[in-house]
């Protein structure tokens, strides 16, 4: 007689015995054990051996639901096909699943991609995919991402100001798929379903000249013998050490400065995001502001018009400095910062801790306050490995 809801509900196990199965319709059965739990069961042959099959567990698989996946096994059974070992089959297929997530597969990658790469640029890789992907996507099996997956996570980055490396981020993830492509995990590479520019802002574009970390000994010497204005030669100098904006260095205030401390802290009217801003000064940094300062005279501008003390030098005089030197349309003051920014990624330091030197993210008012302080000590350590990095290109070219 097949079983009703009533009676799969108010089935129970008898005193002493360890199960009792009560029979349903065409071999399917409700396996009820001493502890109370309640198991559809289905017996079939196959290759002449007999075999159950499990279909979940009583209420939450119900006597409906559990008839419904016994006919689809006899579908499967009729087709000649042994619906158990279909079944361990599936499971072992989301066991692999799981399994290459999109983490793993990217330092699958990394190990292979980094061959041949120097070791601070290998270094970097990683810590953007740990940084800026796997938070997002690491734990996700890497079959089920989709090219929304990988924008989203990429204009996130972008979304804190970093545009590119949004785009560097995202182009990382496309080759993490093309691998797990090559290696037979997944079947096709979503990230071709979408270019960088359908989704991502523009990369910003560098129109400042500037120098290539080779010629950096040379301009480093000729300005530390620059025979012109000893303002501009000092001007020249700090650009180099803290490099800040030209017009935030120019319009510098002596009150902005603790020598003690080693800080300069640029007020938000100053910088170009509206937010304070603060400069670690390295060593070296700190003994040009002390020979500017007893330049100074105590003058409240450290670098002074020619004419009119009370402004600052004018915003061409660091540009023609070094166009008298040699370096028309190779090398402008802004140059300083690019090449800042391009040697110590290089070297392996932390973009975030670049990034917030340079003062390129975009703040909010609530998290200004906060920001402008982020990570100091790491950019007071990456500040002081920057002059003393200088000084080694200073004295010796064939660093």
């Amino acid at each position: 007689m097949p079983l009703t809801d009533t009676a799969c509900k108010k089935a129970t196990c008898p005193e002493g015995r360890p199960s009792v199965r009560l029979a349903d319709e065409k071999a399917l059965y409700l396996e009820v054990t001493a502890a109370g739990g309640k198991y559809w069961r289905w017996k079939y042959r196959y290759g002449g051996k007999e075999k159950r099959l499990a279909l979940g567990v009583y209420p939450e698989v119900t006597l409906a639901q559990a008839r419904e996946a016994r006919d689809e096994a006899r579908r499967v059974l009729a087709a000649g096909d042994d619906p158990g070992q279909l079944k361990r089959d599936a499971k072992m297929a989301s066991a692999v699943h799981q399994a290459n997530t999109f983490e793993a597969v990217a330092r699958l990658w990394w190990e292979h991609w980094k061959d041949g790469k120097s070791e601070r640029h290998a270094a970097y890789a990683i810590k953007r995919l740990e940084a800026d992907a796997f938070p997002v996507l690491g734990a996700r099996p890497i079959a089920s991402l989709t090219a929304k997956d990988l924008t989203r996570m990429a204009k996130a980055v972008q979304d804190r100001g970093a545009i590119d490396l949004a785009h560097r981020i995202l182009q990382m993830a496309g080759q993490v798929m093309r691998y797990a492509v090559a290696h037979d995990l997944i079947e096709r590479n979503p990230a071709t379903d979408v270019k960088p520019s359908d989704t991502l802002k523009s990369r910003r574009k560098e129109n400042y000249a500037r120098l290539g970390e080779k010629e950096l000994p040379e301009l480093l010497r000729k300005i530390e013998a620059y025979q012109g204005g000893p303002y501009t030669r000092l001007a020249m100098q700090l650009m180099a050490l803290t490099f800040v904006r030209t017009t935030e260095l120019i319009a510098a205030r002596w009150a902005e400065f603790d020598l003690q401390a080693a800080e300069w802290r640029i007020p938000p009217e100053r910088m170009k995001m509206k937010t304070p801003h603060i400069v670690p000064l390295s060593p070296q940094a700190v003994e040009v502001l002390k020979v500017l300062h007893t330049l100074s005279g105590g003058r409240e501008l450290l670098f002074p018009g020619e004419r009119d003390h009370a402004k600052p030098m004018s915003n061409n005089t660091i540009l023609k400095a070094l166009e008298r030197m040699g370096y028309k349309g190779r090398m402008t003051g802004h140059g300083f910062r690019g090449m800042a920014s391009t040697i110590l990624h290089e070297q392996g330091y932390a973009h975030h801790a670049i990034e917030l030197q340079l003062a390129h993210q975009e703040r909010n008012e609530v998290s200004a306050a906060y920001n402008h302080a982020l990570y100091l000590k790491e950019r007071r350590t990456m500040m002081c490995d920057w002059a003393n990095h200088l000084g080694r290109l200073r004295r010796d070219a064939s660093i």
